[in-house]
């Protein structure tokens, strides 16, 4: 490779000790995260050894089937992503490759067979759900060098040496990091470098085996989902899939929603989120082209940032409060659970908890609770909370509880649940079931948050509670606007 390397080497890693295959025919871009083919650092790679190699490139964008929780609702969502990028590889002369599994496994040895003719692999490090077990299984199979790169979020995963107990020190590590790292974006276009080339020739016997599909034509007929082995209880969400669809409610968000969203977006009936975090989860935006579509809106130029790291939420950007608002959700929050599930791999599991967490939450494991239901209740919203009841019917509905709400939708979870751990069980399969965001370090985040990780003991003790925060139904009618929301989801 040339020393002029535009994706920023804190980025990239060997997942292998393999050369590049210089007889190879082709560079291979394994999508598995990053799911489009614009602003992403991953394909950025991919096209630069394609350049420099003189070598077509390849891009094989697989959906399993056989992962946990897989459904209808969110193979349709990642197959609408799919025909956005069938659409503009199609454009760009690159050959795409789109392969659905009909079974479990049916897709086993394609990697492997494509490698063998690569010159090199790029791949997306994730850092959460079975991707990390995933490449680690596949780097050993490929006889080529294999390379991971962080398209994650807008401050590199290892640009932080230690995991963060606080939404406040991380806040205040990036407001002294970030900045360094705001200059290296990936190029809005990067296929474009590819223009004129001629695409890769697979072997036909190769296609025969692992038949590519056309995304396109499965969007317009659904039918095959009722043909996979997959959860056909869970269906499609009415929200839109792809890198499109993402783009355009980026847009409607600028548009409508930010300029208020610091005032408006607790209130559910305003539902003034921005709504990108299926998107983001799913790699179908990235975080770069939002926060340089914000910060364009808002006139904001880098180096307008204070220069004191204070570690508070407003201030530090120099920017609009709405915007503040937004930038501490889409960074400090979002990212916070990324360095999270980097650096330790029990971020799904009870015994992470802070220990202060945990032990206020063990004295307190017998008391009386004042209502107990077990998951099939909680699923079927047959609880005596309407408020609760709505927020369960939305996430069943639309694969999403409004953000505020979904705080105390786990709140009372831990209310109404033997355990604290059985209510940590129920949290998880309820939202990685249902929630197109869902399987992801920052729903981890939201769901370890409510009982106690990156937040403080608070007082009077409680019963159940013990010292972790608090939330009611009662409260949460008094201070947001939601009546509106009630009834849209009263049955």
């Amino acid at each position: 490779m040339s020393n002029n390397i535009s994706v920023p080497p804190i980025r990239i890693v060997a997942a292998n000790d393999h050369e590049i295959r210089n007889s190879g025919d082709f560079v291979l871009y394994w999508m598995i995260a990053q799911r489009r083919l614009n602003w992403n650092f991953a394909l950025q790679r991919a096209v630069e050894y394609a350049e420099q190699l003189g070598k077509p490139l390849v891009i094989l964008e697989a959906l399993r089937c056989g992962y946990r929780w897989a459904s209808e609702r969110l193979h349709h969502f990642i197959v609408q992503g799919m025909a956005d990028n069938q659409r503009r590889a199609d454009a760009s002369g690159v050959f795409y490759y789109a392969y659905l599994e009909d079974e479990p496994r049916a897709g086993s040895g394609l990697l492997e067979s494509l490698s063998r003719q690569a010159a090199v692999v790029v791949t997306d490090e994730f850092p959460c759900f079975f991707l990390p077990q995933m490449v680690a299984a596949a780097a050993d199979r490929v006889g080529c060098r294999m390379e991971l790169i962080d398209g994650n979020g807008l401050l590199p995963l290892r640009a932080a040496d230690r995991v963060f107990p606080l939404a406040h020190s991380f806040r205040r590590f990036l407001q002294k990091t970030l900045p360094e790292h705001l200059a290296h974006v990936p190029q809005a276009a990067p296929l474009t470098r590819l223009a004129g080339h001629a695409p890769a020739n697979l072997p036909a016997d190769l296609q025969r085996k692992w038949p590519p599909m056309s995304p396109t034509t499965l969007v317009r007929d659904t039918s095959y989902l009722q043909r996979l082995p997959i959860d056909h209880q869970v269906l499609p969400s009415s929200i839109t899939g792809g890198s499109r669809a993402g783009e355009v409610r980026l847009s409607e968000f600028i548009a409508g929603g930010l300029d208020d969203y610091g005032e408006r977006r607790n209130h559910p009936d305003d539902d003034k989120a921005s709504g990108l975090s299926p998107y983001l989860h799913f790699g179908h935006i990235s975080v770069h082209q939002v926060f340089h579509d914000v910060m364009s809106h808002d006139g904001w130029t880098p180096g307008d940032q204070a220069t004191k790291a204070t570690g508070s939420r407003e201030g530090w950007w120099n920017a609009s409060p709405s915007v503040e608002s937004f930038l501490d959700e889409l960074i400090t929050w979002r990212e916070l659970g990324y360095n999270m599930s980097w650096q330790r791999a029990d971020y799904d599991q009870y015994q992470s908890l802070p220990d202060w967490a945990l032990q206020t939450l063990q004295r307190h494991a017998r008391d009386p609770r004042p209502y107990v239901y077990d998951l099939s209740q909680f699923e079927a919203a047959e609880t005596h909370d309407e408020i609760w009841n709505a927020a369960q019917r939305q996430l069943v509905r639309e694969g999403r509880v409004h953000n505020y709400l979904r705080m105390l939708w786990g709140k009372k979870i831990l209310h109404w649940s033997h355990s604290p751990q059985e209510a940590l069980a129920i949290m998880i399969e309820l939202n990685n079931k249902y929630a197109l965001d869902g399987r992801n370090p920052n729903s981890y985040s939201g769901i370890f948050w409510v009982l106690g990780r990156y937040d403080r003991a608070w007082g009077p003790e409680r019963q159940v509670f013990g010292k972790i925060r608090y939330m009611t139904s009662e409260n949460t009618a008094r201070k947001v606007r939601l009546k509106e929301y009630l009834e849209r989801f009263s049955v």
